[in-house]
């Protein structure tokens, strides 16, 4: 198993770590945030405006992608970086979550998962195999597992037989990324991820971890949190299956974005995680600051010259006032959807710095204290 993983440092008065991230399309820091592209952009996002802020690696999806625009079509191209002309690094979900949360519309049993689409009602087969074989397609520079996500309140028995297939499948998983290059003369382009999961019970989440842990991935994630559980119970079980992780591989907390879950997450060592909350806020008007969350439509606004946020690089805060923005969301232009995603990203990418800088220098905990002091001074809205 090739590591793709060097730690740089790790803060001598915790658990967070900086490091660095090998893969196809060049190195990432961690710890990193990784915009969502889903269906293959950054929505309202120019690809190069997302590059120029910095960011080198991007989560889409499996789910959606096998849907549409489908692997036939992605085939010709030779995987998503061409046709959608991305020269940086790709991460996939395996469509495992998607599917979860379609339950309604899926059936899991022993080899897969049977669902329907969610566009045209048309029915569909996932197995571990197959979703190898389409992130395959796709070139995803690191490709998910399928797995079997658990939402709070469901019993123990349940739990773990989800668990157990879970573990199951990441083992089919690899004997398909290892058989690629005698089957089909290509071996496997990217990097293969387990997901643990235990739902919402230590022992599980323990064993889950450590299970996939000694699995042959060259990294892992921790599946199952932020999936409605309240936020005593996400840290309480992000500490527990992060513990329990190997601290050879890089570590990676699906779907959280609030500077609150991403702190906490890089206090326990995780070094990546991904959220639509950055660009699905700014498109409802809402953007980051250190002193909470803004809401442009606010008419405290309306006459405001200054910017977003003072000494931001983004195009909103170099170009335009807060009036302007407000203006832009009050008469429903598009651009200023464009404006707001492009300020939350560049917010972010900036924030991963600043935490990056800080456990270089040993005094995250310090950080971490004085920027949530100061981002939820007033309950986390920025009021002026």
């Amino acid at each position: 198993m090739e590591r793709i993983f060097t730690l740089k440092h790790q803060d001598r008065n915790g658990k967070a770590r900086t490091g660095v991230l090998s893969l196809p399309h060049g190195e990432v820091d961690t710890p990193v945030f990784m915009p969502v592209g889903t269906a293959g952009t950054v929505k309202a996002m120019y690809h190069k405006t997302v590059a120029d802020i910095g960011y080198n690696l991007i989560l889409g999806n499996t789910y959606h992608l096998y849907l549409r625009p489908g692997t036939d079509v992605l085939s010709l191209f030779d995987g998503l970086h061409a046709f959608s002309n991305w020269g940086r690094n790709i991460l996939t979900d395996s469509g495992g979550f998607q599917i979860f949360s379609l339950s309604k519309l899926r059936k899991i049993y022993e080899d897969g998962i049977k669902f329907q689409s969610h566009i045209d009602g048309s029915r569909h087969v996932f197995t571990p195999e197959k979703v190898v074989d389409i992130q395959q397609c796709i070139g995803s520079d690191i490709a998910m597992c399928l797995d079997i996500c658990s939402a709070p309140g469901i019993d123990k028995k349940k739990t773990m037989k989800a668990m157990d297939l879970t573990h199951a499948w990441a083992e089919r998983c690899i004997n398909r990324r290892d058989s690629l290059l005698e089957e089909t003369g290509r071996a496997f382009r990217g990097n293969l991820f387990g997901i643990c999961q235990g739902g919402f019970y230590e022992d599980l989440r323990i064993q889950s971890a450590k299970t996939i842990s000694q699995m042959d991935f060259p990294g892992i994630a921790i599946g199952g949190l932020s999936v409605g559980e309240s936020k005593e119970e996400f840290k309480h079980f992000l500490a527990v299956a992060a513990d329990a992780c190997t601290h050879e591989k890089p570590r990676y907390v699906m779907g959280i974005g609030t500077v609150d879950y991403i702190l906490e997450a890089v206090e326990n060592g995780i070094d990546m995680f991904d959220c639509v909350l950055a660009t699905r806020e700014a498109r409802h008007g809402t953007v980051f600051t250190d002193d909470g969350m803004l809401n442009l439509s606010r008419a405290f606004n309306e006459k405001n010259s200054g910017p977003i946020s003072e000494g931001c690089t983004c195009t909103a805060c170099t170009h335009y006032s807060r009036a302007y923005m407000r203006h832009m969301f009050k008469a429903g232009e598009i651009y200023g959807a464009m404006l707001a995603s492009e300020h939350n990203l560049t917010y972010l990418y900036n924030f991963m710095l600043r935490i990056r800088q800080s456990i270089e220098e040993d005094r995250f905990e310090s950080f971490k204290n004085e920027y949530m002091a100061r981002f939820y001074a007033n309950g986390g809205l920025c009021k002026n």
